[in-house]
């Protein structure tokens, strides 16, 4: 067998399954070949090149242990590494140099014959890292941005050459493959109906199609959900494993969609075809981008740097936000891992934080949360005793901490009593869940609201008193988008 920069690890590992192990042995950071999953993932698509820059060690000294390994069993191997750079981070100055001719305005035919010599080598974590540096050697993340499209020009060729395979449904990266199809379809059926309107142009032609534009841009306005899922599920992820600058570049994308999305509606109802046409046009080339940039950078380069027990804590907190045109199967089961909030109190049992159904807090920070929120608040269990109030710096009525452990209808003058005596019994009864009320109070308008709080099976668990100063809320008119500081 001959080992060189471009052996497929898959097949490596097809003909010396005992390497699998070994690889998990020699270098920690490959042991996620271990995982069936990963291994039809990123084994199919990666070459030893690709594995050395994940391991972050020197391809040569990696084909040399891998060769002197299988001579171990009696295998007969050999190692040509070819005029591959002897290291990643030559790789990695020869792709940033591009990114940075691009920048000056080389013409793009020079680039990629440049980059011919590499472009075998390149895996989608290797552009993350490139972009990266570059943010942290001071390019400007909107200069990133900005080259996103023209990064992707050049590595497409290389790109194309890779596949992610089949994904048991339930898996993260496969729903959101999954709803990039089906986005993908209706930008398509979109940009069909759109030629159809403008070729030949017609008068009157957008207002008798209006509502079947309004209902595909309904369609593919549920992108929003999927765009939040990255932002708030995998780019923390990615964060800590130290890829930071993709995401922010991606997140900024992001944004330029949802307004050209509203830009598109807005065209839609004006009647204006042209400038509907063209507008949309625009948004599903950035649409259709962003697609091809997730499944073929931004996905094979998380299974290959996140683990199982980050997938299985992404897909914990998916459903608070909801799916683009798709529902998640259930089939994916990781292995040896157990639920994502496991780790979370691990943890809370090593820092001595509080586990909460989303996230950890000290005491100390609960309390200093309590304490700045913008409203007052109080809470009487469900026997309606008095067990706590927030004790922020301006509060609209006086309280002190002898109203703890006191009953709540002896914290209010007797000519109300039986108000409140009628809200807690409405609340224990499950008749309500909220009441209201607004009064002046020392030339303020001060909101008050009681709120019922139940657990999950719907049993009564107290009630919360939220006092609020709204006299300059009621005040604001308009909107106010910048930075002003009052």
């Amino acid at each position: 067998m001959k080992l060189t920069p471009k052996t497929k690890i898959s097949a490596l590992l097809s003909e010396h399954p005992y390497l699998t192990d070994w690889l998990a042995e020699y270098n920690p950071k490959f042991a996620g070949l271990k995982n069936p999953v990963l291994r039809a993932t990123i084994g199919r698509m990666a070459n030893l090149a690709k594995v050395a820059v994940m391991g972050e060690v020197p391809l040569a000294d990696l084909l040399a242990a891998i060769a002197k390994r299988i001579r171990e069993e009696g295998g007969a191997v050999e190692i040509d590494l070819g005029d591959a750079p002897a290291t990643a981070e030559a790789r990695r100055e020869v792709l940033k140099g591009i990114i940075r001719d691009l920048h000056a305005g080389t013409p793009m035919d020079q680039l990629k014959q440049r980059f011919a010599e590499l472009i075998e080598d390149v895996s989608p974590s290797e552009i993350a890292q490139m972009e990266q540096q570059l943010i942290d050697e001071g390019m400007p993340q909107e200069e990133i941005k900005r080259l996103c499209d023209v990064h992707v020009e050049v590595f497409r060729e290389s790109l194309d050459q890779q596949s992610v395979a089949e994904l048991p449904p339930g898996h993260p990266v496969r729903t959101f493959m999954d709803e990039n199809e089906a986005l993908g379809q209706v930008a398509t059926e979109l940009e069909t109906a759109v030629e159809g309107l403008c070729e030949p142009a017609k008068p009157g032609r957008l207002e008798l199609a209006r509502e079947p534009f309004a209902g595909l841009l309904d369609k593919l306005a549920t992108i929003e959900l999927h765009y939040l899922r990255k932002e708030n599920q995998l780019f923390p992820f990615l964060e800590q494993a130290g890829i930071s600058g993709p995401p922010q570049v991606m997140w900024g994308i992001h944004d330029e969609v949802r307004a050209e999305l509203k830009q598109v509606r807005a065209a839609l109802e004006a009647g204006e075809a042209q400038q509907f046409a063209d507008m949309t046009r625009a948004l599903l080339q950035k649409i259709n981008d962003m697609i091809y940039k997730e499944n073929n950078i931004l996905f094979p380069m998380s299974l290959s740097v996140l683990s199982e027990e980050d997938w299985v804590r992404i897909r914990d907190g998916e459903g608070e936000i909801g799916f683009a045109l798709v529902e998640p199967g259930g089939e994916w089961v990781p292995s040896g891992v157990g639920h994502g909030g496991d780790e979370e109190l691990r943890q809370a049992a090593v820092t001595g934080a509080l586990p909460l159904d989303t996230g950890l807090l000290s005491l100390e920070r609960i309390n200093l949360l309590l304490t700045h929120l913008p409203v007052e608040i109080s809470y009487t269990d469900e026997d309606d005793i008095v067990r706590y109030y927030s004790a922020t710096s301006e509060r609209v009525f006086p309280r002190s901490p002898g109203v703890i452990g006191r009953k709540v209808e002896h914290c209010h003058p007797p000519k109300s009593v039986h108000m409140v005596k009628q809200i807690l019994n409405s609340f224990r009864a499950g008749e309500r869940d909220v009441a209201v009320f607004w009064i002046d109070f020392k030339d303020r308008k001060i909101h008050i609201r009681y709120f019922a709080i139940r657990d999950g099976g719907g049993k009564f668990k107290g009630t919360m008193e939220v006092i609020q100063d709204v006299t300059d809320i009621m005040k604001l008119e308009g909107e106010r988008r910048l930075l002003e500081w009052d």
